[in-house]
C-alpha cells in the first residue's frame, strides 16, 4: 500500500486546489460511479458463486472513507471513492491460482481466474468518465457564476 499511499498523497495535494463548487458536484458523481462499478462487479461475480459470500462483500467506500486490506488501512481523500471485495478469497477468484496440493500430496488442481473487479471497471469506465466530466463542467460553471473567475 505504500506506493499507492505516495501516489494518493500527491493526488490529494493536487485535489486540494480544486474549487469547492467543483468538489460539491464531483462527490455525488464519484459515489454514483463507485456504486455502478460495484453493481457490475456483483453481477460478474455471480459466475463464481458457491455461496453468496463474495458477492455480499463487494463494498463501496465513499469519498473520505477508510479502505481496509488485511491489517492495513488507508484514508481516502474527499475526492476518491473505492470499490473493494473484502471476502478473504476474493483475490483468488479475481486472479486464479496455480496448481495446489493437499497436505497428503494429492493435487487439487489449479483454479482458473474468474475476474470480476477489473472487468467491472473496464465496462463502467466510459460512463464514469462522462459522468465525472459533466460534474466538473457543472462545477466550473457554478464557480464562474459565483464570482469564481473566468471559466
Amino acid at each position: 500500500m505504500s506506493v499507492t499511499m505516495k501516489s494518493s498523497d500527491a493526488l490529494a495535494a493536487r485535489l486540494a486546489a480544486i474549487a469547492p463548487e467543483i468538489k460539491a458536484k464531483l462527490v455525488p458523481a464519484l459515489t454514483k460511479s463507485a456504486q455502478e462499478v460495484a453493481g457490475r462487479a456483483e453481477a460478474l461475480a455471480e459466475a463464481s458463486r458457491r455461496s453468496g459470500d463474495l458477492i455480499e462483500r463487494i463494498e463501496v467506500v465513499a469519498p473520505g472513507g477508510v479502505v481496509t486490506a488485511g491489517d492495513e488501512s488507508a484514508q481516502l481523500h474527499d475526492l476518491q471513492a473505492a470499490v473493494v471485495a473484502t471476502a478473504p478469497h476474493s483475490h483468488l477468484v479475481e486472479h486464479g491460482t496455480g496448481p495446489r496440493q493437499h497436505k497428503d500430496g494429492g493435487s487439487t488442481g489449479a483454479m482458473p481466474a474468474q475476474p470480476f473487479l477489473l472487468p467491472a471497471w473496464r465496462l463502467s469506465k466510459p460512463r464514469v468518465d462522462r459522468r465525472i466530466n459533466r460534474a466538473i463542467t457543472a462545477g466550473i460553471k457554478a464557480a464562474a457564476g459565483n464570482g469564481g473567475g473566468d471559466a
